[in-house]
């Protein structure tokens, strides 16, 4: 089957930097919106049968115009919400999002027991997201799934076979970047592009995209959002 992960539009969070992951979380900005309103425009070509949202405002809102044009209910499920930030969460200082996020990159590099300071861990994560993409793959064979940056790039770094396992500490995903996913819970999965900037174009797309769309790479370096193909596994 085919996911389509698109993260959700801007929020006013996003803007100001904050780590903002408690349910039901604020709407989205007139820039959010305007995101949101592009993605029927922007997925047309493709055959659409299912539309999965978490229980958090944000995409809600950011699916409402997809799910009208294709005449598609949204399906709510808690398991697709943010990574929660814990301890850390309405923070917006380099040291708090470094450590969310950092604790996220080290999940994929076999530490899932990892804990984001009073909040989940890897483990906990993928015992409440896997089972919403297991009923996606029984149900439909194009299913858009509109979720969190954080949660969207943990859960394809952990489960494509062709992933580097550092490749989302290195790549942005900003507001309606989308990554598209195929395979099945039982063979596997495997990405198949990861566009890390607005679905609906230049116009759209705003680095203010928040933490969880942010890489925080070892070294320190900044890595524009960009499209990737991945044609093949990674050598091992």
């Amino acid at each position: 089957m085919r996911l389509i992960f698109v993260r959700h539009g801007q929020t006013p969070a996003n803007v100001k930097g904050i780590l903002d992951t408690r349910v039901p979380g604020p709407g989205l900005t007139s820039l959010g919106l305007q995101q949101a309103e592009s993605l029927p425009g922007a997925l047309r070509d493709e055959t659409i049968d299912a539309i999965y949202v978490s229980t958090m405002v944000r995409t809600q809102l950011t699916a409402a115009f997809l799910s009208a044009s294709l005449e598609i209910e949204t399906i709510e499920r808690s398991g697709l919400c943010e990574i929660g930030a814990g301890d850390l969460e309405g923070l917006a200082d380099e040291a708090s999002v470094r450590r969310y996020m950092t604790t996220i990159f080290d999940w994929t590099a076999d530490h899932l027991d990892l804990r984001i300071p009073g909040g989940e861990s890897g483990t906990e994560f993928l015992a409440r997201y896997d089972p919403v993409i297991a009923e996606a793959a029984g149900a439909s064979s194009t299913a858009v799934i509109v979720s969190h940056g954080a949660a969207i790039r943990a859960w394809c770094a952990l489960r494509a076979s062709n992933l580097p396992p550092d490749f989302i500490a290195h790549h942005q995903l900003h507001n309606t970047g989308v990554v598209i996913v195929e395979g099945d819970p039982g063979a596997g999965w495997r990405v198949e592009s990861f566009m890390g900037e607005a679905i609906g174009g230049n116009t759209l797309d705003s680095a203010e995209s928040g933490p969880a769309g942010d890489d925080f790479a070892p070294s320190g370096g900044v890595h524009p959002a960009a499209s990737h193909p991945f044609p093949a596994d990674p050598s091992p």
